[in-house]
């Protein structure tokens, strides 16, 4: 688990709460040069058809418990320039990490879509 609270990311907005997650999540596991290049070279190519800047969405519902739907909505982007593709962050690890960050609060996972054509990120 990070250590960022859930007040921290509340006060954030949506961009700044993924980058806030992403670093999180990315100082509690190994650095990305140690995953196989086979792995990397997947991430790399689920995201190849959304240009840069493109704009996510996901939406989630769920039960409370007490007869209540609850939804999650999320938006988000990424567009890094000039960078190094070792420092490139695509739009799949954004989703993962969202995911991640909803599944540890009892959420389901959530399925993104880029826009403006909607199309199927994860």
């Amino acid at each position: 688990m990070s250590g960022i609270s859930r007040r921290s990311l509340l006060g954030c907005s949506g961009t700044t709460a993924a980058g806030a997650v992403l670093s999180g999540a990315a100082a509690a596991q190994p650095a990305q040069a140690a995953e196989p290049q086979a792995v990397q070279a997947q991430a790399k190519t689920a995201s190849a058809d959304f240009p840069a800047g493109t704009l996510f969405e996901g939406r989630v519902g769920m039960n409370t418990g007490n007869d209540t739907p609850a939804d999650l909505h999320i938006k988000f982007s990424v567009r890094t320039d000039e960078c190094p593709a070792r420092c490139d962050i695509s739009p799949q690890e954004i989703a993962e990490a969202l995911n991640e960050l909803a599944a540890r609060k009892g959420w389901p996972a959530i399925t993104f879509y880029g826009t403006p054509a909607p199309a199927r990120l994860n």
